[in-house]
């Protein structure tokens, strides 16, 4: 069961209700359908992560694995959210840009490659192969990190700048915010360096999520006027977002 980090669990949970339920009402009577996409699934990604921190907080999507005669605390149920919601933040992000399906594929397939490598990095039982999957789950975050920039670069070029700007602004808090991630695994209990123990590293994950799937979501759904926006061909496209 979780011990003292329980506390970040349960602001887990509790942020990420109040942001599914902030967004399902400010979605109430949007009747427009484009904007409706994207509410469903800005929706789906706190409501998953409600769940996934719920589970952990009550000691269910908690698993231990011994390393080297150590017991670690490995929480699957933050593996099996990002499996799921991290795809979601993609999807939202190259539905405003207008993406190519192709583009959408590959963020994806690259992304759930990422998530189910660093999956197997968690519960591995050796210090070394842990640290190999983790290499490996972050060398494809940097190259879906490239890919994002290079795709949403040339789709959001043909749209208006306002939702440029906006295409910007959330794929910036996404680079950011994702490369924070294998630096505070590798350096905490996971990485078995445990430079940052579990009550901290358990906060570091909280706030993390909170901030690209709630703030995320917030950001993204303030103005209806660029998502009406969405879609338009700008008369004097941009060669690329900055």
């Amino acid at each position: 069961m979780p011990g003292s980090e329980s506390i970040w669990l349960w602001i887990g949970t509790i942020g990420m209700a109040l942001g599914m339920l902030a967004f399902i009402a400010r979605g109430w009577n949007v009747t427009d359908e484009e904007q409706k996409r994207f509410y469903v699934l800005t929706i789906f990604i706190p409501a998953t992560a409600a769940v996934a921190y719920f589970s952990m907080a009550t000691g269910f999507g908690l698993t231990e694995i011994t390393v080297n005669g150590q017991v670690l605390d490995i929480y699957w149920a933050r593996y099996a959210d990002w499996l799921i919601t991290t795809p979601l933040l993609l999807i939202d992000l190259a539905l405003l840009a207008q993406a190519s399906r192709n583009t959408i594929y590959t963020l994806v397939g690259l992304d759930v490659l990422m998530i189910l490598t660093g999956l197997v990095g968690a519960l591995a039982a050796t210090p070394a192969v842990r640290i190999v999957w983790w290499g490996i789950s972050t060398a494809l975050l940097l190259f879906l990190l490239y890919f994002l920039v290079e795709s949403l670069n040339e789709a959001a070029s043909r749209q208006t700048e306002s939702v440029r700007n906006l295409t910007t602004t959330l794929r910036n808090m996404l680079i950011v915010l994702w490369l924070a991630y294998p630096v505070v695994w590798i350096l905490g209990t996971e990485g078995t360096i445990a430079l940052i123990p579990l009550y901290v590293e358990t906060a570091a994950f909280m706030v993390l999520d909170l901030t690209a799937k709630v703030g995320f979501g917030y950001v993204l759904l303030r103005s209806h006027s660029v998502l009406d926006q969405v879609g338009s061909v700008d008369s004097a496209p941009s060669a690329a977002v900055d």
